[in-house]
């Protein structure tokens, strides 16, 4: 018995066979690949569409009226709460309950004043004579806001503040001078409408020492006054003093 041996170029067997089968394998194997990719792809595609299906037939149906298809309301008289029946028999009321009187006719003799005759009788003015000599006086009396001053704290509109047009300089306190005591004072000072001072209080002080003889000082300046709206008013203004010695 024969036997063909196929021995090619470097004469090991079946490299021949092999590359001769090759491309037939190759060949099966890409259409194999390509199918299955065809298949998992159409395969999501035939998914999501079954599912955008369910959804569809899911979805609520809406449809749209006219007012004119609509039907009536529904009565509500079955809604109505059944009446409660009372067995005993209500008392009569015995108040607010009109009763009949006989009319009243008016005396033949009775007269009704028309209107230009009551239009014609002129009422009694005050200080006119009336029954038994007696005279009806009044005494108005009327009586004009008085401006109160404002309070320390108050704010008050100023258009133009005071001017001072004299300036006291308060004494040095005498004690306050041996002890080398210095210091500034802020009094607060009520200029009225004549621009007079007419209150002072002390603000700020750095000793007590000088209160006294700077409210003393606040007291004898004068301003020109406030205006607002071109009218004089009272305001509160803060005078500072200072307190030093020579060569300080």
């Amino acid at each position: 018995m024969e036997q063909t041996i196929a021995v090619k170029n470097n004469g090991v067997y079946g490299a021949f066979e092999l590359k001769r089968l090759y491309p037939r394998n190759y060949s099966i194997g890409v259409i194999i690949a390509v199918l299955l990719h065809l298949l998992a792809i159409s395969s999501y595609y035939i998914i999501q569409a079954i599912n955008k299906e369910d959804d569809l037939d899911s979805a609520p149906m809406v449809r749209i009226m006219k007012y004119s298809e609509l039907g009536p309301p529904p009565s509500i008289a079955n809604e109505v709460p059944p009446q409660v029946a009372v067995a005993a028999q209500a008392a009569a009321p015995t108040v607010g309950v009109p009763v009949p009187v006989p009319d009243d006719e008016a005396p033949p003799e009775q007269t009704i004043a028309t209107q230009e005759e009551m239009s014609a009788v002129a009422a009694p003015s005050i200080g006119d004579d009336l029954g038994g000599g007696a005279q009806i006086t009044q005494d108005i009396k009327i009586e004009t806001p008085r401006d109160e001053d404002p309070g320390v704290d108050d704010f008050v509109p100023v258009e133009k503040f005071p001017e001072m047009v004299v300036s006291v300089q308060p004494e040095y306190p005498e004690i306050a001078r041996r002890a080398g005591i210095t210091g500034k004072i802020y009094v607060k000072v009520l200029v009225d409408k004549s621009g007079k001072p007419k209150k002072a209080v002390i603000m700020k002080s750095d000793s007590d020492l000088f209160n006294d003889v700077s409210i003393a000082a606040a007291m004898k300046c004068a301003f020109t006054p406030a205006l607002q709206g071109n009218h004089p008013i009272a305001v509160w203004i803060v005078i500072p003093f200072r307190f030093a010695l020579q060569g300080q």
